[in-house]
């Protein structure tokens, strides 16, 4: 093959990679975002102790089905019991609740990135209900997005096959860690009264793996929402090799 024939063989090669590269998701680069926030007192009230629910909400211009799972895991977390049937929408919540709650009640509903990296979209949740009691009822939770996939990662989707079990006994290490840092571990009365426990609060942060659980779990509520971190060097063989930060 002559010089000129190699030179245009290359160059329409690096035409080709560079066309394919433009109609391609740049995955590194994190999705755009927006904030939506707002907290409205029940219509009427002139109390000081007005009912109120508060909104903060992050968005997706660019991926909008991500919208609407934001909002239907937030609808989720307003439940007071399993079963108990939810909004249609954010909006119908915030009347729903404003209609019927009686004074010092408040509702506060949060969802913001807590991290994007090599494609995933990291979304932590929050939720506390106050109905005037000694305290109010806080939830968590997450969502791991894989915008190749283009839904969310459950954690079957997140192990290799078959090692579920190793990925909790992998949590246990880091419970045991936790209980040490925390000098938690020297208490036998702690011990025995709040063991490990499974949670479905899974994140795929860069750092690590994060276990997040809800109040009164492994912990008193006073400790609030504790978090378990699995280093990924320990999920060698458990977590799905395409999953370790920097390696997709």
């Amino acid at each position: 093959m002559s010089l000129f024939k190699m030179a245009s063989v290359a160059a329409i090669a690096l035409t080709l990679g560079a066309c394919q590269s433009l109609f391609q998701p740049n995955y590194r680069a994190p999705l755009e975002t927006t904030r939506d926030a707002s907290e409205q007192l029940q219509p009427g009230c002139k109390a000081q102790d007005c009912p109120l629910v508060n909104i903060d909400v992050v968005h997706f211009p660019n991926e909008p089905q991500l919208d609407a799972i934001v909002e239907k895991r937030l609808l989720q977390l307003t439940r007071t019991s399993p079963d108990a049937p939810v909004a249609p929408t954010l909006a119908a919540y915030r009347e729903q609740f404003l209609r019927n709650a009686g004074p010092r009640n408040s509702s506060y509903l949060q969802a913001k990135v807590r991290e994007q990296h090599d494609g995933l979209v990291i979304i932590e949740l929050s939720s506390y209900l106050d109905t005037g009691g000694a305290h109010g009822t806080p939830g968590r939770g997450f969502i791991n997005y894989s915008r190749q996939q283009q839904k969310v990662l459950t954690l079957s989707d997140m192990l290799v096959p078959g090692q579920e079990e190793a990925f909790w006994k992998a949590a246990q290490v880091a419970h045991n860690s936790w209980l040490i840092s925390t000098k938690l571990d020297q208490e036998q009365e702690f011990v025995k009264s709040w063991p490990f426990q499974k949670t479905q609060h899974v994140a795929l942060t860069y750092g690590a793996v994060i276990l997040k659980y809800d109040v009164s779990t492994i912990a008193p509520y006073a400790l609030g929402h504790v978090e378990l971190k699995i280093p990924y060097p320990r999920l060698n063989g458990i977590l799905k090799p395409e999953l370790f930060p920097g390696r997709n």
